[in-house]
């Protein structure tokens, strides 16, 4: 059983600081690896059309998702081990690595060293992403919205101004022998490193250790037996909480599967994230089909840039409504937004200012179903399973957003629009699961929402 002994004592107080301080150094680190991720992503695809061809420049991109899924699943485990600290720290510095990795592939024109350095890429991502979970494990009930937006948010400073920084980081790196596109890979590795030293040294008491020490205090603990007696069946003992720290990908599944309120969570992450990465992701290939290698840079870190804006500029608005209004209501709202934006970007053509405002609304539909999503499942599942459930959340979301990334290289061959009209038509199943009657006796009103302690019965009340 792990135990952080920089815990302090229990008390309301001591806790708001600890949150407080969570906050505050998540929203700095996210600052830094927003930089790291959105530098690499804004010419992750061209990179990869001008080394292995257009048509699987889509692969290239789906190889860093696919890399921020799989990662999930150690990045997890060690969550549940040892805490939120070390988790974020070793998905920053194998994001790192990769980094370094595309670089050496840009040197050599090397497509397997390529496609190895983006999959390793993918562990940036998977540190912003799991952030926002660390947000909300000391959170209040009626702020989880909100706080888990602001971790969300923090990556907009970084993130829209990423892309701009692309030609910047060639012009400082040229002198280094590097070739076009490798420098921002360069910075991206070095954003990483910085992000992950912050963490070790800086997140001190781990929020998840010390979210389940409380839930352990607040939990029944059965009376003492005598040595010779065996615990009458259901009853609740300390050690409950540890053993469930184990849990795994079968058990979050479990989980899930009994509650519906977690899979329509899951589902709004997933399916948002599935839009967003398709669209996005060859957006760069279809402004570099109306402007030459001089100018395309600068249009596509413009485009990014608002479409990232969108992600992100408004999220902690979004938080507010979905504290204000419930989960199921954002979500249908960010549904709307991203069918929105297929339409406007599906019809641009190559107007860049419509195209730039089809991606904008691609970003606010992606902010809808990530935060109300991401809140309703947090608060769908007991303390003692959800970093497993979050990780398969993650997990499920990368696969599905990578299987969209690889599928979006050749569907390009039929057109832009046609693979706006395929992600649009993407949406309509999370549309009908958000639709269902809630089950009686089940809300997803912040007011309705306990947080079960460690332990606890699985069963959906």
């Amino acid at each position: 059983m792990t135990t952080d002994l920089t815990v302090p004592a229990r008390t309301g107080p001591d806790v708001a600081s600890i949150q407080r301080r969570t906050l505050r150094l998540l929203f700095g680190t996210q600052i830094i690896g927003g930089i790291g991720v959105t530098i690499g992503i804004a010419v992750g695809a061209l990179l990869a059309a001008r080394i292995a061809g257009t048509a699987v420049a889509g692969l290239a991109q789906s190889a860093a998702v696919v890399g921020g899924a799989l990662l999930a699943v150690p990045v997890t485990r060690i969550m549940n081990g040892h805490g939120r600290r070390p988790g974020l720290a070793v998905a920053y510095l194998v994001g790192a690595a990769g980094a370094v990795l595309v670089v050496l592939a840009t040197v050599t024109r090397s497509v397997p060293l390529l496609f190895l350095g983006m999959l390793l890429f993918g562990g940036g991502t998977a540190a912003n992403l799991q952030a926002r979970y660390a947000a909300v494990d000391l959170a209040e009930p009626a702020r989880r919205g909100r706080q888990l937006s602001l971790i969300v948010w923090a990556t907009t400073i970084g993130a829209v101004a990423a892309p701009n920084f692309a030609a910047l980081a060639d012009e400082v790196t040229s002198g280094w022998g590097l070739p076009t596109l490798a420098g921002p890979f360069a910075f991206s590795a070095a954003a990483f490193v910085l992000a992950a030293g912050v963490l070790v040294v800086l997140l001190r008491p781990d929020p998840l250790l010390t979210a389940r020490r409380l839930a352990a205090a607040d939990a029944p603990v059965a009376p003492p037996a005598a040595p010779d007696v065996t615990p009458p069946p259901g009853a609740v003992v300390a050690a409950a909480p540890a053993a469930r720290r184990g849990a795994g990908m079968r058990v979050a599944w479990q989980v899930v599967r009994g509650r519906p309120a977690a899979r329509l969570g899951i589902a709004a992450v997933a399916v948002g994230h599935v839009v967003m990465v398709a669209v996005m992701s060859m957006t760069p290939v279809r402004l570099g089909e109306s402007h030459d290698d001089a100018a395309v840079l600068r249009v596509v870190g413009i485009v990014l840039s608002l479409h990232i804006a969108g992600m992100y500029a408004l999220s902690p608005l979004v938080g507010w409504l979905t504290d204000r209004f419930g989960r199921r209501a954002v979500i249908l709202g960010g549904v709307g937004l991203l069918l929105a934006a297929c339409a406007v970007a599906g019809t641009a053509g190559h107007h860049t200012p419509r195209l730039s405002v089809g991606l904008v609304l691609l970003g606010l539909g992606w902010s809808g179903t990530m935060v109300a999503g991401s809140t309703l499942l947090s608060e769908s599942v007991p303390a003692a399973v959800r970093p497993s459930v979050q990780g398969f959340s993650d997990l499920t979301m990368g696969l599905a957003g990578a299987g969209a990334a690889a599928v979006s290289g050749f569907v390009m061959r039929a057109g832009y629009p046609v693979l706006t009209l395929l992600a649009a038509i993407a949406v309509v199943p999370l549309v009908a699961l958000a639709l269902r009657p809630v089950p009686a006796g089940v809300s997803d009103e912040p007011t309705g929402v306990s947080d079960e302690p460690a332990g606890a019965s699985d069963k959906e009340e």
